[in-house]
């Protein structure tokens, strides 16, 4: 007999015309809804129906109403342990409350619920939602390689369903793929023009260091967005692209707006936390490192509170934060997620670089080549004492196209080290150009760095 899919009807009628028209697009895209009312007539939308709809959009959803879908779901497979569709809702629900909590601890649920949904429908005969599910959780993960292959059979399987090409575009920037990113985007584009599009035309832009292009988009995605958390993050991103150009002020903006939408919203309360620490307001930038660590506590937060305390010279704080890194990256990787970048970027500046070069070489071979592990491999091997075999990496760091204060500043230091004088020059004024606070450790010695060069001699007059 075949397996019961009574799934997902419930989904948003009458929830006005933003949410119905979210509804018609989702529906269109092969959704067949949460469990329903009697007689097929579904009821008013609820928490769990508008965090189904983000869930399975990719969004980001309120706590509270992810909290109500996944009671919802796992209350209803008690009854149905058969019912496929219910198991991939849950799995993608279990997936995003552990990227909005930063609990490692809900991956595992999420790949035991969408195990069970491939076990009785697999992705070779059509369960989409449940491989979608799969490339979603490997991202969390951090395992790019795996985001993609699952993203992949699920376009091959279902070729309109646009939700696979932002998997896509999330797995190939992992990987540092910018070529495969940006077809997967213009593909994305062609069939989805909603802020899933808009966002992650704004990354990929960013990667190739269109910095415009990217605040454009970015500005018309908070247009688009049609729920308060999805507008905060839309927000946030506006907030990120103003700090990364320098801007801390704009990007105060940008946060105060998004924790109006959000106040819990602990990216929001982390990008806040640094642009107040460039604007010298310290008090106030550890007030919010301490809130979103309390609220989310990854460990690349505790690295950046961390580093804050020592620039203040809190040197109890600070070790407290690194501590806490280590704490909550052990315990991710109990649960399957990478931690090793955010680790080796610790163990390059405050541990022992040599360990960083070696985690980084593996997320290398591991086909992780994207900037960010570019330029904290070359880094690493600065500090390790290797600037030769470090100039390669920053330069691809650099070379790529996105325009990074720090990234500037790492290349110039290992183009000091080997004596490249001009060169080292030009990369560490470029950095405190692009934002003269970028780092409140690492600011002030590029600036110490760019005075020890001097000013360039000049040339011998013409005869």
């Amino acid at each position: 007999m075949k397996t019961e899919r009574v799934s997902q009807v419930v989904l948003l009628a009458g929830a006005g015309a933003v949410l119905a028209g979210a509804v018609a697009l989702f529906l269109t895209d092969g959704m067949t809804g949460l469990r329903g009312g009697g007689g097929g007539v579904p009821p008013a939308p609820g928490p769990a129906a508008r965090a189904a709809v983000a869930v399975r959009a990719g969004a980001p959803a309120s706590l509270p109403e992810l909290t109500a879908l996944i009671g919802d779901r796992e209350a209803w497979l008690r009854d149905h342990p058969g019912d496929d569709a219910s198991w991939a809702v849950l799995g993608g629900a279990y997936t995003e409350r552990g990227v909005r909590t930063g609990d490692p601890a809900a991956y595992p649920k999420a790949e035991r619920a969408l195990r069970r949904s491939l076990d009785a429908h697999p992705a070779a005969a059509g369960n989409v939602d449940a491989a979608l599910g799969m490339g979603a959780l490997a991202h969390a993960r951090g395992d790019f390689a795996a985001a993609r292959r699952w993203a992949e059979e699920a376009r091959q399987r279902a070729p309109r369903r646009w939700r696979a090409q932002a998997v896509l575009v999330d797995a190939y920037r992992g990987l540092g793929d910018q070529t495969g990113a940006q077809q997967a985007l213009a593909r994305l584009r062609e069939m989805h023009t909603g802020t899933a599009a808009l966002t992650r035309a704004a990354e990929v832009y960013r990667d190739r260091g269109w910095r415009e292009d990217a605040s454009a988009v970015a500005y018309d995605a908070v247009g688009r967005a049609a729920t308060p958390a999805e507008k905060a993050a839309c927000l946030g991103r506006l907030g990120e692209l103003a700090w990364e150009r320098g801007e801390p002020e704009e990007a105060l903006r940008q946060y105060a707006a998004a924790l109006a939408l959000a106040p819990r919203d602990a990216p929001a309360l982390v990008g806040r936390a640094r642009a107040l620490a460039a604007l010298d307001r310290a008090d106030e930038a550890v007030r919010d490192y301490r809130a979103a660590l309390a609220l989310r506590p990854l460990p690349e937060y505790a690295l950046e509170a961390g580093e804050l305390y020592a620039a203040l010279g809190r040197e109890a704080e600070a070790k407290a934060g690194y501590e806490l890194l280590h704490a909550r990256a052990a315990e991710a990787f109990g649960h399957g997620v990478d931690q090793s970048l955010v680790l080796a970027r610790y163990e390059a500046d405050h541990g022992t670089p040599l360990t960083a070069v070696a985690w980084l070489r593996a997320e290398w071979r591991r086909g992780h080549r994207s900037a960010e592990v570019a330029d904290a491999l070359g880094w690493a091997l600065l500090r390790a004492g290797r600037a030769r075999e470090a100039l390669p990496y920053a330069r691809l760091a650099t070379e790529q196209g996105r325009r990074s204060a720090l990234f500037a500043y790492h290349r110039g230091e290992v183009e000091r080290a080997l004596g490249m004088t001009g060169e080292a020059r030009r990369h560490l004024a470029e950095a405190l150009r692009t934002h003269p606070r970028f780092s409140p450790l690492h600011a002030p010695r590029a600036r110490l760095a760019l005075e020890a060069l001097g000013e360039p001699s000049s040339p011998p007059p013409r005869r």
